[in-house]
């Protein structure tokens, strides 16, 4: 079973992925991933707009600031990426954002059903389906609460890199386009500013936002 894994965070990013799929350590990141059992590239990779909010909160050891967090229910445009993956792979990309051991199979079925399914209470084992594409589910991961139950907190500019290189491969939007939309992320704003498609900090370094 093939299902499109939307990404909106770093994981945008191929080179980035592909730590999560064949195993290793991103450049820039603190952590080396395991890989999954299923070491092969996405089938295919595209931009894709959703409705909803990505924002930034709490604080990843891996990158030394905000994580980036999807709410399908609050009001907005989320720009991401589709990568084409097995049901399995799918699977072990969940497990270690979890920093969790691949290997184990997710139950789809209720996702699937109903849209949503909360496999537990951490940061990444709430899942989505944001839509279909050509006949084939669009399924996320986030936290199971919304934008406005927790506190922003700023991204380090390593983790942007990322988002930033994953949507300029995406080839939907522009440098100015990408760099506007994240300064202007929840967690974000205030913090980073857009100029000339390039992003700059506006304040010394990553910090808590109201």
């Amino acid at each position: 079973m093939y299902v499109w894994y939307v990404a909106y965070g770093s994981n945008m990013h191929g080179a980035r992925l592909a730590c999560y799929l064949a195993g290793g350590r991103p450049v820039g990141a603190g952590r080396e991933y395991p890989g999954a059992r299923d070491a092969a590239p996405p089938v295919r990779s595209v931009g894709v707009e959703l409705r909803g909010v990505v924002y930034f909160a709490t604080h990843s050891p891996v990158w030394g600031g905000g994580r980036a967090f999807y709410d399908p229910d609050a009001e907005g445009r989320a720009l991401a990426r589709a990568h084409l993956v097995t049901a399995e792979q799918f699977s072990d990309v969940a497990a270690q954002e979890m920093y969790g051991e691949p290997g184990r199979d997710l139950d789809l079925a209720e996702v699937l059903a109903t849209g949503r399914s909360t496999l537990g209470p951490g940061r990444y084992e709430t899942l989505v389906r944001a839509g279909t594409r050509d006949g084939i589910p669009m399924l996320t991961l986030t936290a199971p609460w919304s934008v406005a139950e927790v506190p922003w907190t700023a991204p380090a500019a390593a983790y942007l890199e990322h988002l930033s290189a994953g949507l300029r491969e995406a080839g939907a939007w522009d440098d100015a386009v990408i760099a506007r939309y994240l300064a202007g992320r929840p967690g974000a704003a205030g913090h980073w500013t857009a100029e000339g498609g390039l992003l700059s900090p506006a304040t010394p370094g990553p910090g808590p936002s109201a």
